[in-house]
Order: C-alpha cells, then structure tokens, then sequence
C-alpha cells in the first residue's frame, strides 16, 4: 500500500506548480499582489465541473456557521476555501501529496484566509484525526485513487460525530469498459481504482452510514469537457494562450489525459457521482 500511494502522491506532483499558477492568472490581469479566493476559482477546483460542482455539492451538505469540515484530499486548497467563504465552516483539509499540501497553505495565505482553513499531509485511510473530531466531511474526485471503498467509509465514520453528513463527490464505474491510460487521476491502471455506485453504498452501510441523495452526473460532465475543448480551440484561432482552468494542475500532458476520459464519459462507462451520507 505503501508503494500505491508513494505512486499517487508523484502522479499530483507536479513541478512549480504554485507559481505557474500565479503566472497564467497575472497573464489573465489578476493583480497577485491583491489576489483573492475567487481569483483562483478557475484553476483551484481539480474535479470535473470544477466550481459548479463546488458549488452544488457543497450547497446540499446543510453547513452551519463554525462548523467542523474535513475536505479529504483536499488538493490545492478550492473546495476548503469555497466551504470557508460561503457556508462560514472551520475546514481541515487532508491530502496524500506534500505539494498540494503546501501550495493550499500558502495560497490560502495569500488571500487572507489562514485563519479559516488548515491542510495536513495524510492517506484518507489512515487519517491522523481523533474520534469524533468533524461535524462533516466532504471528498471530491479522490476515492479513484483510494484501493479499499471500507476503508475510506470507516475512517470517514470514524472521524464524525454521529449525524453527520459525508458528501462524496467521486468518479464512478457505470457499467464494463475498457479504460485508456493517463488519465486525470492516474498515470496507469496501478493507481487506478474507480469502483461501482454499488461498491461505495455497500461500504457505506458497512461503516454505518445511510445514503440520503444520490445523482449520476454524466451529462454534466460531457458539457463541462466539450466547454473546456470549445474555449481552448477558439483561443488557439485567436492565437491566444488558453484560458486556465483544471487542466494546468493535471501538468503537461493534461490534454492527453482528457482525452482519454472522454470516450469513457461519452460511453457511459465512467461518470462522476454525487452521494449524501448521513451517519447513524
């Protein structure tokens, strides 16, 4: 396991990656010296639909002021900062890959929001949390890369409070189907463990949970690609730099792997799925 996720911190490492990031957003006229959390939202959001789906997922979990979150796999920092601005929750972001740990602390600073969000570097199955510590917990495009579905459940469980909400928000295995490796989230099928709608309910049960929603979001995810391909294409005619989105942190060969997602989410092999969690 160690091995696994040696391998999967190293496919998210990608070099610099905090100050290419300042560099596309100074080129699009963000003042760096002034940034602000929404001047990142573009780029901040590694998941497919990116803010809207922030947004979206975020909005249905019934955050309260001050509330306790855990952002598992927590990345460059957007969901956390997102929860912290809108919903006013105290969030801990947890994430495998030292980098992304790293950049989140720092871009938070630079917007003024350390105060509001902490990231620590840690496996989703084998978090360094007490009992009982959250008052809910979110993960966003992660449980790809996590092997053992129980796991992350019991942990998850583990770490709540009884009541609380676990939004998944993951990649999920429709139906049999070849995949073409890279892709965003894994650079070969070693790294690779998307699993079943049926797979992360059962797991869920198992660790106590009872699923409250639930929605398959296929055709969202097919729009949100054909958008990302129509504005690179039309900057390419215009002989412009291509606007920043989720494809600089997925680093050189992110149009590789975008393509090859694509005929798995146009095949209805693949689609990103929503679930609500409540615990107890």
């Amino acid at each position: 396991m160690a091995s696994v996720e040696s391998g999967i911190a190293s496919h998210y490492d990608v070099s610099d990656l905090e100050q290419h990031i300042l560099a596309v957003l100074a080129d699009t006229g963000v003042e760096i010296a002034h940034l602000r959390a929404g001047d990142l939202e573009a780029v901040d959001e590694f998941h497919i639909g990116g803010i809207a789906a922030t947004r979206e997922l975020i909005g249905q979990m019934g955050l309260k002021p001050g509330a306790r979150l855990l952002d598992i796999g927590s990345g460059v920092g957007g969901p956390a900062r997102f929860a912290a601005n809108n919903a006013g929750a105290d969030v801990t972001g947890i994430d495998l890959t030292q980098s992304y740990v790293d950049i989140a602390t720092s871009l938070s600073k630079r917007v003024g929001m350390a105060d509001k969000v902490r990231f620590v570097q840690g496996s989703a199955l084998d978090m360094p949390f007490s009992n009982k510590s959250f008052d809910t917990a979110m993960i966003l495009h992660v449980g790809m890369n996590l092997p053992d579905k129980k796991k992350l459940m019991s942990e998850a469980a583990r770490v709540l409070k009884p009541g609380g909400v676990f939004a998944v928000y993951d990649v999920m295995r429709l139906k049999a189907g070849a995949l073409t490796y890279p892709l965003p989230w894994a650079s070969d099928e070693s790294m690779s463990f998307v699993a079943t709608p049926d797979d992360y309910r059962s797991a869920a049960a198992a660790a106590g949970f009872s699923v409250t929603a639930e929605r398959p979001r296929g055709a969202f995810a097919i729009e949100f690609f054909d958008t990302i391909r129509a504005r690179m294409a039309a900057a390419q005619a215009e002989g412009k730099k291509p606007p920043p989105g989720v494809n600089l942190i997925m680093g050189e060969n992110a149009g590789t792997k975008i393509a090859n997602l694509t005929p798995a989410l146009k095949g209805g092999i693949l689609a990103p799925v929503e679930m609500l969690l409540r615990l107890g």
